[in-house]
């Protein structure tokens, strides 16, 4: 089966176009380290690892590709600039296998898991609500029945917008004053989600980072209340990451990872930015896999993440 089989054409297109202004100052950095050059010497890879600095891989993960790319040449001894994109999406692409990135072919959850429960954490303002909203879309596309939980109780506005995004859905919420015990109205979305025999449920969190224990504290409570329903939830903690802020996202990354368990990553808004190489740096650097990405404002723009595509179309 060839890479590309599942990927259906209006997906790919919706990648590409989603990730052109990061595929465009990527490749003109990688193009411009090697331009001129019939080899791949140590003068083409200094100018490489500042192309990948620059475009946001991070430094960490760039060392680690330029070494990876150094011991081929080394070892392949006939490697030209010509063969240079293919090594490096040959490389990046193993970078990721190896971070335990999979390639997810839709939204599918495990068929022993029901409901599925995805608690979501992340700052205010990286497109949180929103992504939930999508992903409710995806899922119910999907053919899965879904439920809501504004569990996120300190802004009323989070609560408002995910209502909006219930209504727009068409998937039952379960919200509760504001104010209101985030653990409780994370159990009662669950209580609700077992009689009525959910497949998937979202659960919204607050996502305040200025009193980290505070922050771990509620976590881990709502956690503790949610198990009481259903033993091994969450079964999923999603950790959503504005692609746009760059190594602000890494930032976000290290302080949600130092309060709570995060299993999956969401990287959305890349359709606006050059940044998109943070996928990259950040997938590496925390070894979570990223999930889902976002290349467009559109319900259909939040996507399944396949580190094949996504390497294909930065090149």
């Amino acid at each position: 089966m060839g890479i590309f089989s599942f990927f259906s054409k209006d997906k790919k297109e919706s990648l590409d176009q989603g990730l052109a202004k990061t595929k465009e100052g990527f490749f003109q950095k990688i193009t411009r380290a090697v331009v001129g050059k019939s080899a791949v010497d140590a003068e083409v890879l200094d100018n490489l690892e500042e192309a990948l600095i620059t475009s946001d891989v991070g430094v960490e993960t760039t060392i680690k590709i330029i070494r990876r790319i150094e011991e081929r040449v080394s070892r392949d001894k006939y490697v030209g600039t010509s063969e240079l994109n293919a090594i490096m999406k040959e490389e990046i692409a193993s970078l990721l296998a190896e971070n335990n990135t999979e390639d997810l072919k839709d939204f599918v959850i495990p068929a022993d898991k029901k409901p599925y429960v995805i608690m979501v954490v992340g700052v205010n303002g990286v497109g949180k609500t929103t992504t939930i909203g999508k992903l409710a879309y995806a899922f119910k596309k999907a053919g899965k029945s879904v439920m809501l939980g504004a569990a996120d109780t300190f802004r009323a506005a989070a609560v408002d917008q995910l209502v909006i995004w219930s209504k727009r859905v068409d998937v039952p919420i379960v919200a509760q004053a504001m104010g209101s015990d985030p653990a409780s109205v994370a159990f009662d979305t669950l209580n609700s989600a077992v009689s009525k025999g959910t497949d998937v449920v979202i659960i919204d969190t607050a996502g305040r980072l200025h009193n980290k224990v505070n922050l771990m504290n509620e976590l881990s409570k709502i956690k503790k209340v949610m198990q009481k329903v259903v033993p091994d939830a969450p079964h999923d903690v999603l950790l959503v990451l504005d692609g746009s802020t760059g190594q602000n996202a890494i930032n976000q990354c290290r302080e949600f990872t130092a309060a709570t368990d995060v299993t999956a990553l969401a990287v959305t808004k890349l359709d606006g930015t050059a940044k998109g190489g943070v996928v990259i740096g950040i997938s590496d650097q925390f070894k979570i896999p990223v999930k889902y990405i976002g290349v467009g404002e559109k319900m259909e723009d939040l996507q399944v993440f396949n580190k094949h595509e996504f390497v294909d179309s930065l090149f």
